[in-house]
C-alpha cells in the first residue's frame, strides 16, 4: 500500500517504436521533503542518546519512530514505482513517484489518519501510501507480480537492516530499543502486507495469475477488505496473537532483539 534512497543506474529500455532509452538519473533524485524527514529521523536518534532524560528518551523515539515510519512509507511506495517504471510504465515518473517525495503517495485517511491510529493505539504498522500503476503498460505478468512485491520486500530489508545496526554497533540503550522497535515495525508491515487479501500487496503479487472472476472480486473487495482485517486484528486478540506470534518470529529471523523492541514500544507508548 512505501527500498533504498540510491539514484538509478543509467539502464537501456526498449519502447513499442523500438527505439532505446535510459532511466535519468534526475528522475530518482530524492526530493528536499524527503532529505526532511530523514533529517528529522535523525533527530530523533540523537536525542536517544541522552537517556538520563525522561523527556529527551520519550521525544527522541516518538520522532524516531514516526519520522522512520514515514520514510519507509516513502521506500515502500518508491520500490512500486521504480519496479514498474522498469518494467513499462513510465508514467509512474511524470506522477512524481520516483522523488520519494511522500506527497505523492498520500492520502489524507488512508495513509495519514488511518496509520497513525492503528499504530498509536493498536500497535500494527500500516504502509498507507499508494501509487497508481498502469498495468496494461506493465510487459507481463511476472512484472506486474514484481511491483507488487517490492514494497513489502523494501519493508523486510529495512527491518533487517535496522536489526543489523543494533547487532554490529552495540548502541546506547536508548537507541537500540528505538531501531529495535522501527525494525519490528517494519516486520510487521511485511507480514501484514504480504497477506493474499484483496487491497494488501500480497493479493496483487498472485493477482496476475488468478481467474478473471478471481480478479473482479479482489477489484469489489478491495477497497473494504483491509478495514475488515485489522478489525479483526483489533477485535479478536487470539486472531491478533497468531499475527503478531508470526512477525515475532521472522523479527527473530533477520536479527531483531525482542528485548530491546518492547523497551522501544514501551517507550514510544509512553501514555499507557
Amino acid at each position: 500500500m512505501a527500498a533504498r534512497q540510491a539514484r538509478a543506474r543509467p539502464c537501456e529500455r526498449r519502447g513499442r517504436g523500438g527505439h532505446t532509452g535510459r532511466v535519468k538519473r534526475s528522475a530518482v533524485r530524492p526530493s528536499p521533503l524527503f532529505l526532511s524527514l530523514l533529517a528529522v529521523t535523525v533527530a530523533g536518534a540523537v536525542l536517544t542518546l541522552f537517556d538520563d532524560s525522561d523527556a529527551a528518551l520519550i521525544g527522541g523515539t516518538v520522532l524516531f519512530v514516526l519520522g522512520g515510519w514515514a520514510v519507509s512509507l516513502c521506500l515502500h511506495e518508491f520500490g512500486h514505482a521504480i519496479v514498474a517504471y522498469r518494467g513499462g510504465d513510465h508514467a509512474v515518473r511524470a506522477k512524481g513517484y520516483l522523488t520519494l517525495d511522500i506527497r505523492h503517495y498520500t492520502d489524507p485517511v488512508m495513509s495519514i489518519v488511518l496509520p497513525l491510529v492503528l499504530l498509536a493505539f493498536g500497535g500494527i504498522p500500516l504502509p498507507g501510501g499508494a501509487v497508481w500503476i498502469n498495468h496494461h503498460a506493465l510487459r507481463n505478468k511476472r512484472v506486474e507480480s514484481m511491483v507488487s512485491l517490492a514494497g513489502p520486500v523494501s519493508n523486510l530489508a529495512l527491518g533487517a537492516l535496522l536489526s543489523l545496526a543494533v547487532l554490529l554497533f552495540q548502541p546506547p540503550a536508548g537507541l537500540a530499543a528505538a531501531l529495535s522497535y522501527l525494525a519490528l515495525l517494519q516486520v510487521f508491515a511485511f507480514v501484514l502486507n504480504i497477506l493474499p487479501i484483496p487491497g494488501l500487496d500480497g493479493w496483487g503479487v498472485i493477482e496476475p495469475y488468478m481467474s478473471y472472476q478471481a480478479r473482479q472480486f479482489g477489484a469489489k473487495a478491495r477497497p473494504w477488505a483491509p478495514l475488515v482485517l485489522f478489525a479483526v486484528l483489533i477485535g479478536f486478540p487470539s486472531v491478533a496473537r497468531v499475527f503478531f506470534d508470526l512477525a515475532d518470529a521472522v523479527f527473530g529471523l533477520v536479527g531483531g532483539e525482542q528485548l530491546w523492541a518492547r523497551f522501544g514500544q514501551s517507550t514510544f507508548m509512553f501514555w499507557r
